[in-house]
């Protein structure tokens, strides 16, 4: 692929709120993984008429956890939902039926029974795919099962019909032994998104549920033709896991990571962290590169990752002078962490910590960001301004002796990750949810004010998951569960 070509790609992939009937390539649709979409014609006043598009019906083979992608071929009216599974099915659905246009099944995945740990059954694909736009290429991570013995294989579909392309799939236990890198696929879990940035791939593994045997939070950085390693990072320590749903995320010139818990470590070794990923993946002891808390060794013992969410960059308005550049994650103690980008701090070095719930915050955040206002967007199960379940938006100000506050909380039942849509990138602000594993209902919620905009319309989905988010394209709202897709609209069905 020409660079240039790629470049734009990459520009592009890391614009905010993608305009409808462009296709929605990665995670929460940008490399800043902010999970914001512009839906035009879904204002305020419409999001009440949102109703399940009764002429779509989907069916896919296994249960979702990964986020279903959006993919608008050239010269294409109508683009295709790609859904993932945990049997290890790739499917692309047309957008508007549902209709199946192709079905490639991978290597069979791996029973739970196989596994020293875990809780997916089966284990196969977990983490989201990402789209080379500009190749037609579909990217994967599949844990297989290759005569009872696990293996993460990365593999590349084409687009146009599912079919793997030649030299792949590539064995990443296999790839690593090669580097001299001690890697088990049975204890490396694999459930975030992957990326694509400056011309390559980039891949995170964690553990799996329960941090059974050793593993450690790795990322892995290939080309893609031929498919080739190129670099790799890990923990220093036992564990640190990648957990979170979005993986790594870009602000366009570094990427970053969070990592979880280490085990017995006694000096900092990667874990609980916000990372900047060097070029190369290059290990860097400078300050400004990274940022754990000074109770880190705590943390540890209490098996609350600060890795649960991915980082987000933030560009803060500020009046009179250029935004300031910061980035936030969130907590299984339930804070919040705001630091610099020009300088993570190091040990103990956040602008704020702040205590935003009293339980675990382990799903993927979503922002709303305008020149007037930053505001993110998460769920939980307590917070000590709201009681129970809910939804939480925070406002984050570039400075001040409390630039992490909370605007509102809205109560709603499930572990589902939020996403923000606009008509225009700043009007009519909604903020979406499912209540995956609780109500099971979509709602969706003023994003200023917190008020209820649509509660359901007592439409209740099976099959969802925690850690479910929402895919917006066609003025449509899509929810992968097991074994099929929902679709809702706010417009008319035929």
């Amino acid at each position: 692929m020409k660079m240039r070509s790629w470049f734009l790609a990459v520009l592009m992939a890391g614009l905010p709120g993608l305009c409808a009937g462009q296709s929605v390539v990665t995670y929460h649709n940008s490399l800043t993984r902010h999970g914001d979409y512009k839906v035009p014609g879904l204002t305020l006043t419409a999001a009440a008429n949102m109703h399940l598009e009764t002429r779509f019906k989907a069916k896919v083979d296994g249960h979702v956890y990964a986020q279903p992608l959006y993919w608008l071929p050239a010269g294409a009216k109508t683009g295709q939902i790609i859904v993932a599974t945990e049997s290890n099915f790739v499917s692309a659905l047309d957008a508007a039926t549902g209709a199946t246009v192709w079905k490639t099944r991978l290597a069979p995945s791996v029973p739970l029974s196989e596994l020293p740990c875990g809780n997916i059954d089966p284990d196969g694909i977990t983490g989201t795919p990402v789209i080379d736009p500009d190749a037609g290429v579909l990217y994967l991570d599949a844990l297989t099962n290759r005569k009872s013995v696990p293996r993460h294989l990365l593999y590349a579909l084409s687009l146009s019909d599912g079919s793997i392309l030649p030299k792949w799939p590539l064995d990443m236990e296999a790839e690593l032994v090669k580097k001299h890198v001690t890697f088990s696929s049975a204890t490396q879990g694999e459930r975030s998104a992957l990326l694509l940035f400056g011309g390559n791939l980039y891949v995170n593994y964690g553990g799996n549920w329960g941090d059974c045997g050793s593993y450690n939070g790795t990322v892995v950085q290939l080309q893609t033709s031929p498919p080739k390693l190129v670099a790799h990072w890990a923990t220093r320590a036992n564990g640190g896991g990648i957990w979170a749903q979005g993986g790594i995320s870009g602000d366009g010139q570094s990427l970053y990571a969070t990592t979880g818990n280490t085990f017995n470590a006694n000096m900092w070794s990667g874990g609980e962290a916000i990372l900047r990923l060097l070029p190369g993946l290059a290990w860097s002891n400078k300050s400004k590169d990274y940022f754990a808390p000074s109770n880190w060794q705590q943390l540890d013992e209490n098996d609350q990752d600060l890795g649960g969410t991915e980082a987000l960059p933030l560009d803060i308005a500020v009046s009179g002078t250029a935004p300031a550049k910061r980035v936030i994650a969130f907590g299984k103690d339930g804070n919040a962490y705001l630091a610099d980008r020009t300088n993570l701090g190091g040990i103990g070095g956040a602008l704020a910590i702040t205590k935003v719930s009293n339980s675990a915050i382990i799903t993927a955040p979503a922002v709303y960001e305008t020149q007037s206002a930053t505001m993110v967007a998460f769920t939980n199960s307590g917070s000590g301004n709201c009681s129970g379940n809910n939804l939480t938006m925070l406002d984050i100000a570039a400075s001040g002796s409390s630039p992490i506050t909370v605007a509102w909380c809205a109560a709603f039942s499930g572990g589902g990750a939020p996403i923000i849509t606009t008509t225009d990138a700043k009007a009519n602000p909604i903020t979406w949810v499912v209540g995956a594993e609780g109500d099971n209902l979509l709602h969706g919620f003023n994003a200023l004010t917190g008020e209820t905009v649509f509660s359901g319309g007592g439409e209740t989905l099976s099959g969802l998951h925690h850690f479910a988010t929402i895919l917006a394209a066609e003025k449509h709202l899509y929810v992968a569960a097991d074994n099929t897709v929902y679709a809702f609209t706010f417009g008319h069905s035929p």
